[in-house]
C-alpha cells in the first residue's frame, strides 16, 4: 500500500488527471440518469393525462374518476409520489394543452419554420434534434411530415420539461404560442425554474415578438454564432429592481445593478457569469475601463456592456469597437469566440443604431433599459400620497411648535 502511494505521489500530476477524469464521467452519467428519469416520468404523466382524458370523453367517465383513480393508485404504490387526485388532474390538464391539435398545428408551425429551430442546445440534445436532422436530411419540412411523426416530435420536447416547469408554464400562461416560447426556450437554454419565472414576468415572449433587436452580429460573427448571439441579446432590459426612479447618472445605474447582481443576472438569462466591474485594460501608457464583463458559458465568450444613462449616440459604437479589440488581443482565452458588446442605454433610435454599426467589424447590440417610474399597481391605494404625507409632516411641525411655546 505505501509503495503504491509512493507510486501515485510521483506521478501526482497523472493521478490528478486520471481522478478529475474520473468525477467528470461520473458527474455526466448521473445528470444523464437523472435527465432520463425526468424524461420517461414526463411520458407517464402524458400518457395518464391522455387515458384520462379519453376515458371521460369516450366512455362517459365523470369527474369523480379522478379521485377514485388517485386512492387506488395510492393503495397500489404508497412508495411513489405524485399520484394525487390534484396532480392528475394536472397531467389531464397538462396533455390537454399539450396534445391537442390545435397546439400540435401551431408547434410543428413555428418548430418547422427554419432550421434554427433543429439547433437545440446542449439541455435538449438526442431524440429531438436527431428527428428534427432526419426530416430535414430527407427534405420534408416538420408541417408535411406524418401526424404521427409530428405528435411524437412534440411528445419527446415537452418530455424533456421539468414537470414543476410545466406546471408554473400551465398555471401562468393560457395562449398556444406563448406556451410554445417558453417550453422551447426551457428545452435550450436549460431554464431553472426561477429562471423561467423571471423571464414569464418580465415578458420575455412579448418583447422577443414585438420589439426589434438591433446588432451587426450577422456581419461580425459565422452564420451559427451569430444566431446564439442574437437568441443571448433581449431589445430591451428590465430594471425594474432597481427601484423607483427618475433619470439615472451612468454610476448610480452600475451602482444599482452591482448591489442587484442576482436580479440583473436573471434579467440578462441564462449563461452569464459575471467578471468584475470598471474592468481595466492596458494598452501602453494608458487604461480604459469595461463598464461591466461578464462571460457567457454556451456562447463562450466574453460579453462586455457599456452603461449610458442618456439616449443612444453614435460615438458609442467607436468607444465599444475599441474595448473589444483590446478584449480580444489581451483577455481573450484560446478556444473563446469573439468577445461580444452590448450598449445599454436610455432610448435609442433603431435607424441611427443600424447605420452606426454599419462599419464596426466586432459584434455589437445596442439595447434600451427601462427602471420603475411609477408605483407598481399593486401597491397603489396601500401606501399614502405626496401630498399624505406633507399633510403629516405639516401636522407634525404645528404639534411640536405648540409644544415648544
Amino acid at each position: 500500500m505505501g509503495s503504491l502511494r509512493t507510486k501515485i505521489s510521483h506521478g501526482a500530476s497523472g493521478y490528478r488527471a486520471f481522478l478529475s477524469a474520473l468525477k467528470e464521467r461520473i458527474l455526466h452519467a448521473r445528470i444523464s440518469a437523472a435527465r432520463k428519469v425526468n424524461f420517461e416520468l414526463i411520458l407517464l404523466y402524458w400518457d395518464i393525462g391522455r387515458g384520462i382524458l379519453q376515458k371521460q370523453r369516450t366512455a362517459g367517465w365523470g369527474d369523480s374518476v379522478v379521485e377514485i383513480l388517485a386512492r387506488d393508485l395510492q393503495r397500489e404504490f404508497p412508495d411513489i409520489r405524485g399520484f394525487s387526485a390534484r396532480n392528475l388532474w394536472d397531467m389531464r390538464r397538462f396533455f390537454e394543452a399539450y396534445g391537442t391539435s390545435g397546439f400540435l398545428r401551431q408547434a410543428v408551425a413555428e418548430l418547422a419554420d427554419c432550421r434554427e429551430k433543429a439547433s437545440f442546445s446542449r439541455p435538449a440534445r438526442g431524440k429531438i434534434k436527431q428527428g428534427v436532422d432526419r426530416a430535414m436530411r430527407s427534405g420534408l419540412s416538420l408541417a408535411k411530415s406524418n401526424p404521427g411523426d409530428q405528435k411524437q416530435f412534440l411528445r419527446q420536447l415537452v418530455a424533456e420539461i421539468p414537470w414543476g416547469h410545466h406546471l408554473l408554464i400551465l398555471n401562468k400562461l393560457t395562449d398556444f404560442s406563448s406556451r410554445l416560447y417558453y417550453l422551447r426556450s426551457t428545452a435550450r437554454f436549460g431554464w431553472s425554474r426561477n429562471v423561467l419565472l423571471n423571464q414569464i414576468k418580465a415578458g420575455a415572449f412579448e418583447r422577443a415578438i414585438k420589439e426589434k433587436k438591433v446588432h451587426n452580429f450577422a456581419l461580425a460573427l459565422p452564420e451559427h454564432l451569430a444566431e446564439q448571439a442574437d437568441e443571448m441579446l433581449k431589445s430591451r432590459y428590465n430594471l425594474d429592481f432597481l427601484g423607483i426612479g427618475q433619470t439615472l447618472r451612468e454610476r448610480e445605474l452600475e451602482d444599482g445593478l452591482i448591489a442587484r447582481l442576482k436580479e440583473f443576472i436573471l434579467e440578462l438569462g441564462y449563461g452569464f457569469c459575471f467578471v468584475g466591474r470598471q474592468y481595466r485594460l492596458a494598452l501602453g501608457r494608458k487604461e480604459y475601463f469595461v463598464d461591466l464583463l461578464f462571460y457567457h458559458r454556451f456562447l463562450k465568450a466574453l460579453v462586455a456592456f457599456d452603461l449610458k444613462a442618456g439616449a443612444f449616440e453614435p460615438e458609442h459604437t467607436g468607444k465599444m469597437d475599441f474595448y473589444l479589440n483590446l478584449l480580444n488581443e489581451k483577455e481573450r482565452a484560446p478556444g473563446d469566440r469573439p468577445s461580444i458588446g452590448i450598449i445599454l442605454c436610455a432610448e435609442k433610435d433603431d435607424v441611427e443604431v443600424e447605420f452606426a454599426l454599419k462599419s464596426k467589424s466586432n459584434p455589437i447590440g445596442v439595447a434600451e433599459y427601462r427602471v420603475q417610474t411609477r408605483l407598481p399597481l399593486e401597491l397603489k391605494g396601500r401606501l399614502p400620497s405626496a401630498k399624505q404625507l406633507a399633510d403629516v409632516v405639516r401636522k407634525a411641525r404645528r404639534e411640536s411648535s405648540e409644544i415648544t411655546s
